[in-house]
């Protein structure tokens, strides 16, 4: 049976962010192209039913895309570190150096410090301008 213009249909509402009955509210070749939720009134292009990927489903799949295109190796799942899994020896020692704060280039000095954590700018921030703030009220 074709469908037609106001007919209802389950689909996924964006919105409402769940499985909802809708109304038809626009077709392209006798077939749902856009909905409207019965339960918000939000229109939106009919999904098939399908809800929409999390964050962090797209956080990968695009993380994926990246490592694919750039020849890149997958990272191994249920490490817990971000390892790759890459053809050739094992430089364990190095990261051992790196955190032990042992290095073969021992004589170089940095010139200037690390910067703070984004965390840390954002406290010194806020601590400023509580402090600024102090002095216009005296």
């Amino acid at each position: 049976m074709p469908q037609r213009l106001g007919d209802d249909i389950d689909d996924f509402c964006i919105k409402c962010k769940r499985l909802t009955n809708h109304s038809i509210v626009s077709l392209v070749d006798e077939k749902a192209a856009k909905v409207r939720c019965r339960t918000c009134y939000h229109d939106h292009d009919y999904r098939h039913e399908e809800p929409l990927p999390s964050k962090k489903e797209l956080k990968r799949l695009a993380e994926e895309a990246a490592l694919k295109a750039a020849g890149g190796a997958l990272p191994i799942d249920g490490g817990g570190d971000d390892e790759l899994l890459l053809g050739g020896e094992d430089d364990d020692d190095s990261e051992m150096d790196e955190l032990s704060g042992d290095d073969d280039s021992a004589g170089e000095a940095d010139d200037e410090p690390a910067p703070p954590p984004p965390a840390a700018k954002k406290a010194a921030a806020k601590k400023a301008a509580k402090k600024a703030a102090a002095k216009k009220s005296k």
